[in-house]
Order: C-alpha cells, then structure tokens, then sequence
C-alpha cells in the first residue's frame, strides 16, 4: 500500500509545455497543407496544452476525500488552501486552451490559406500567454509534489501506537527493543530529526509504533504553526500514545516539565495515553525522587536497558489500541 501522494503526476515547466506543444504542432503541419496545416497545428498545440494542465489537476487526490491523517499532513506542509488556488488557476488554463481551439477553428475554415496562418499565430500567441499565466503555479505544484510523494509511511489505517515524551527518555531505546531492527528512519519536511517507525506483529496483526522527535517531544509553546499542524495530523493515525518519562532527570528536562508535556498529550489525543516510566534500574541511585509519587502517577515502570517490564508496557499498548480486523462477510 502507497500513500495518496507517492503516484503523483509529473508537472511541466511553462517554457517546457510550450515548447512541446508548438514542435510537435509544427511536424504535424508538416505533413498537410494551406488551411489544413494549419488547423492540424492549431489542434495540436492546443491540445497538448490542454491535456497536459489537465492531468495536472486530475493527478492529485481530492483533498476533502482524503484520510484526515494525510489531509492534515498535507495541510501542514503545502497549505491545502494555497494547492487549491495552484489547481484551480492550472484548471483554468487548460479550459482556457480548449476555447481558444474552438474560437480559432470556425475562423480558421472561413479564410485563406495566409490569412490562416496569421490566425494560427494568433492563437499560439494566445496559448503561450495562458500557460505563462500559471508559471508560478505550475513551480509551485511541482514543489509540492517533491515534499509530499516522499513522505514516509506511516499508515493510518494500521493500529497505530505513537510513542512520546521528551528527548532521551528511553523512546527510540523502547522502540529498537520491541521491534527488534525492523524499524525505519525516515525525515518529515517539518522535523530536524528522522521520525522512527517500527513493526510488531501480535496475533496476525501488524502494528506500527511511531517516534516523532521534533515534534511530540517539547511543549506546545515551542512548536512552530507547520509541527503543531503535524501534531494533528498524528492525531488522527494514533490508536494509543505511550508517554515516556525519566524521573531520574538524566534526560535533562525536570519531572514536573515531564508531566506537563505528558498533560498536554492526554488533552490533545482522542486515544488512550499510557503514562510509562522509565530507568527503573536507576531509582536507587536518583534519591531525590520520592518513588511513592512515581508509583501514584505511573501506569508502567520500566528499564529497557535491562528489559524490565519492556513487553508489559508493550501488551498494554496492544490492548490499548483493542484493534480486531473486520471480518468477512461470510464469517460474522
């Protein structure tokens, strides 16, 4: 299964379509003559013109149809409103070719053979100006097209667990064990950092766990408008989000900063938020955690580095999501 923009249609340059349209106008009124050569040609780049504008347009999905998950995503870093000017502008310029086709033609049939040709170039002089007229919109289709068909593949349609808190907590460590090397990195256009996407299996199931760094991983405040975007688009994917912390502090942000970021997670997810703590092999040496309050605040306790509890914290996110694959028909 491929994301909606991985199949994206190639985009033209402006200079480019032109020049395409207009040569291959030219062998095709190469092979007829007077009035004839020059309708031939005047069908030809027109044609082209209009075809290729409008596949343009009918390559990419509609983006009201779409997954919320891939809407948002998009939104988040193309503008879906801004696509939809480029689109409409790039839909107005092949409609507009095909008129200037049918007005040409009549006048074309009621003349001679140099007044035709003088029509003809008035017509291609039109064509040029249209496609000229969506340039920028073309550039900017073409620019969208190349951050958005190598998106990674995160599946929403896939039980889906998100893994957060704040850096070096234990996330990525948590996903490599339990996933056990079948991850991947991949880089979002909005993060500085690859996001992590690792697979479980768990009775026929496939589950996909995702590790946002740069964007679940430090409060709302800090975020800019493109990764709280993203943040809602992960909102739409996720099934269950493990919140990760360090009590012990080694990770550099405090307990109460921790459990903030956590609080802000469980007001803006729609899903079950296990609350996971980690480094649990390290309470001993951190006595200024009162391990009572850890126990009160925490689902889990956890140590991946010495693998205690690691495939608990995990049943739990599989039970948390409570996927059960549609049956079929035949079966219910």
């Amino acid at each position: 299964m491929s994301h909606p923009f991985e199949e994206l249609p190639n985009t033209p340059f402006g200079d480019e379509l032109i020049d395409q349209a207009f040569s291959r106008a030219a062998r095709a009124g190469r092979a007829k003559s007077g009035i004839d050569a020059q309708q031939s040609m005047l069908l030809t780049a027109a044609n082209i013109i209009s075809d290729n504008l409008e596949n343009v347009v009918t390559g990419w999905p509609d983006f009201d149809a779409l997954d919320p998950f891939y809407r948002d995503l998009a939104d988040a870093i193309v503008s879906v409103d801004e696509m939809r000017k480029h689109l409409n502008e790039i839909s107005w310029a092949s409609e507009k070719a095909t008129d200037i086709r049918h007005e040409y033609e009549g006048r074309l049939y009621d003349s001679d053979t140099d007044t035709a040709r003088k029509l003809r170039k008035q017509a291609f002089a039109r064509l040029a100006d249209v496609v000229e007229e969506v340039e920028s919109d073309l550039e900017a289709v073409m620019d969208a097209r190349q951050e958005l068909r190598d998106l990674p593949d995160i599946r929403p349609d896939e039980p889906t667990i998100v893994v957060a808190g704040y850096p070096n907590v234990g996330k990525s460590s948590f996903v490599n064990s339990v996933t056990r090397a079948t991850n991947e990195e991949a880089s979002y256009p909005f993060t500085t950092t690859g996001i992590q996407i690792g697979h479980i299996t768990h009775e026929h199931i496939r589950y996909q766990l995702v590790d946002t760094p740069g964007l679940l991983d430090r409060p709302p405040e800090d975020r800019s408008e493109i990764e709280a975007q993203a943040v809602s688009a992960l909102t739409h994917a996720a099934d269950a989000v493990l919140v990760v912390l360090d009590p012990t502090g080694e990770c550099g942000y405090p307990l109460d900063v921790q459990r903030e970021l956590r609080d802000d997670i469980e007001g803006r997810f729609d899903a079950p938020v296990i609350t996971v703590y980690n480094k649990l092999d390290r309470f001993a040496e951190t006595p200024s955690v009162d391990r009572s309050d850890v126990d009160a605040d925490a689902d889990f306790l956890m140590s991946v580095v010495e693998g205690e509890h690691v495939d608990e914290v995990l049943q739990a996110a599989i039970d948390a999501v409570g996927y059960e694959p549609e049956l079929p028909i035949d079966d219910r």
